[in-house]
């Protein structure tokens, strides 16, 4: 009965993400030991940037796979993920790319052509361990490399949300590849059919969880599904891990916070936090982007966080999507009476 049901919920995950642009990915390509889809970040690159491709071919012959695939896990394990993403990495002497993002506008229709060439991938029961033959329910990779987990609850298999998160907190080891902090995946969501949590930074019995519902008449959890189907979490992959909406929240959203603090014995300590948007953020600040495209200045927006919400990293998100929204496409919305505004 449990495999069952939750198996029902991958598929009704997998079903929706593949309509939206995201492929099938077979787990047996996954690397355990360096945690990525070689093959898929090789054929993303020759895809995207033949002429760098070339020319490092020309040097490295038979090996240039090998060579370019050593320089990419190099630099994911020392600057990390979102980074890499972001900005690429070396490879002797040749910057790769390893994602594009959407351009400012339409007009170039290269610029376009490469951000419909990223390759999102869902691979469902991806075998991650060296160790040992332990499976996630649902991986979502960027062009390879893997930044989405998911651990699926079903309440008719006697399961919740809360057992996902008893699941990655006992159950799932930080020091893998997949899950070192920041290195390859960046979220984690333990989500069952009425609630879902997030966490960035697995460490065992530590690991710390938010709440990424939408609320419920002032309070936790969510509101019945409108249209009558029995996930009522269903915004998390039809709205925040949409293709596009992915996307633009690894261009513009998440962001490392690093703080320093000092002891009382004088001994300064690092810390790194790995901020991504809670649901309630998200939509606070893509509805009054989307509505100033529409309306232009001068309008008041109401925005209402309780304590503790992250009022200060909403602001921030929203001013910054506000400075720089003329040289960034306005993000594409359809209403849906079910949960209001969701990605196009």
């Amino acid at each position: 009965m449990k495999r069952t049901s939750e198996a029902a919920f991958e598929t009704a995950i997998e079903w929706v993400l593949l309509g939206e642009g995201y492929t099938s990915l077979d787990g047996t390509g996954f690397d355990r030991e360096r945690a990525i889809f070689p093959d898929e970040a090789l054929d993303f690159i020759r895809a995207t940037q033949t002429n760098v491709w070339e020319k490092l071919a020309a040097l490295h012959g038979e090996q240039t796979g090998t060579r370019v695939l050593e320089s990419l896990c190099k630099w994911l394990d020392t600057h990390g993920t979102l980074a890499t993403l972001r900005h690429g990495f070396k490879c002797f002497g040749k910057t790769l790319r390893m994602a594009f993002f959407r351009p400012a506008h339409g007009l170039n229709p290269e610029l376009e052509a490469r951000y419909q060439a990223n390759r999102l991938g869902l691979t469902r029961q991806l075998h991650f361990s060296r160790k040992s033959q332990k499976s996630l329910d649902v991986v979502l990779s960027v062009n390879g490399i893997p930044v989405v987990t998911l651990e699926l609850k079903n309440p008719l298999s006697r399961q919740t949300a809360a057992n996902a998160i008893h699941q990655y907190r006992n159950d799932r080891d930080p020091r893998e590849p997949i899950f070192v902090f920041t290195k390859r995946t960046l979220v984690h969501f333990a989500v069952d059919t009425e609630e879902a949590h997030m966490a960035t930074r697995l460490a065992g019995s530590s690991t710390h969880f938010l709440p990424f519902n939408r609320g419920l008449d002032g309070g936790a959890g969510n509101p019945p599904d409108r249209e009558g189907r029995n996930y009522k979490t269903a915004y998390v992959w039809e709205e925040v891990l949409q293709r596009d909406s992915l996307l633009d929240l690894l261009a513009r959203f998440l962001h490392l916070d690093m703080q320093e603090k000092t002891t009382d014995d004088g001994k300064k300590i690092r810390k790194e936090s790995l901020i991504f948007p809670r649901y309630h953020q998200l939509q606070a600040v893509r509805p009054m982007v989307a509505a100033a495209a529409i309306e232009g200045v001068g309008h008041n927006y109401l925005v209402e966080h309780s304590a503790g919400s992250g009022k200060s990293n909403t602001i921030a998100w929203l001013a910054h999507r506000l400075l720089v929204r003329a040289a960034i496409r306005p993000f594409r919305w359809r209403r849906n009476e079910a949960t209001g505004l969701a990605a196009q």
